[in-house]
């Protein structure tokens, strides 16, 4: 549990400031802004309707993908960098102490759902965003390297066993949690909560597609025309 500290006051609240600042910057819709840039005009009125990765590859090509996935992946790897630094400043002098298994571990787990909060709920397109899989891998492969990078294990077998990548992106949710007391097995039951709920709002923000996957209606990885829902 998280051991009391005379300095919690001045914690907790650098570390509410360092969420609204996460929440907003993580919200910036990459996807919305570079279709419109690209001449493509609203994406969501496009394939999947969503304002992640695969729908702008989809509806603008390669290049407005790869840009939307840069762009999503480093708003939360810039957040997280930029708390820790915050953090580190105002709370302990130590910025190791900010690492996951460490006395504040639990400041920097609820940036990072802060981060995929913004990006699922963004305030720029009335709280309507992504599903958070780019974001996602930014703050775990930021704040815990060796599970954001062990994320792409079940990602990738769901991937090639099913060619739902709906269901490689559910797999690597549902595994964070364990990957998390794997890698980090004297990290608090705090840190451990908040991925979590980071989990869970990932395979939540994916009801649409497991209600297609029921149904026998989701479309398999392709390289062709055929519509996939997105990240």
């Amino acid at each position: 549990m998280m051991p009391f500290n005379p300095s919690m006051p001045i914690t907790v609240g650098v570390t509410v400031g360092c969420m609204l600042v996460t929440y907003l910057i993580c919200g910036i819709p990459f996807g919305f802004i570079f279709g419109e840039l690209f001449g493509k005009g609203d994406i969501r009125k496009s394939g999947s309707g969503n304002i992640g990765t695969t729908n702008a590859l989809r509806v603008g090509g390669a290049k407005m993908g790869a840009l939307t996935l840069l762009c999503d992946v480093l708003k939360g790897v810039v957040c997280v960098l930029a708390s820790r630094t915050v953090m580190a400043m105002f709370c302990d002098p130590s910025p190791t102490l900010l690492d996951a298994g460490q006395p504040c571990d639990w400041a920097l787990s609820l940036v990072c759902v802060a981060a995929l909060a913004g990006h699922m709920f963004t305030p720029y397109l009335h709280f309507k965003g992504g599903k958070g899989i780019a974001v996602g891998f930014g703050v775990c492969v930021t704040f815990i390297p060796p599970v954001g990078l062990s994320l792409w294990v079940p990602f990738l077998i769901g991937v090639i066993i099913t060619r739902y990548v709906s269901v490689g992106s559910m797999l690597a949710a549902i595994s964070l949690p364990f990957l998390i007391w794997f890698w980090y097995p004297a990290s608090s039951i705090e840190m451990r909560v908040a991925f979590a709920v980071l989990a869970i709002l990932v395979v939540w923000a994916h009801r649409s597609n497991i209600k297609k996957l029921v149904h026998g209606n989701e479309s398999k990885l392709s390289f062709g025309s055929k519509k996939e829902d997105a990240r």
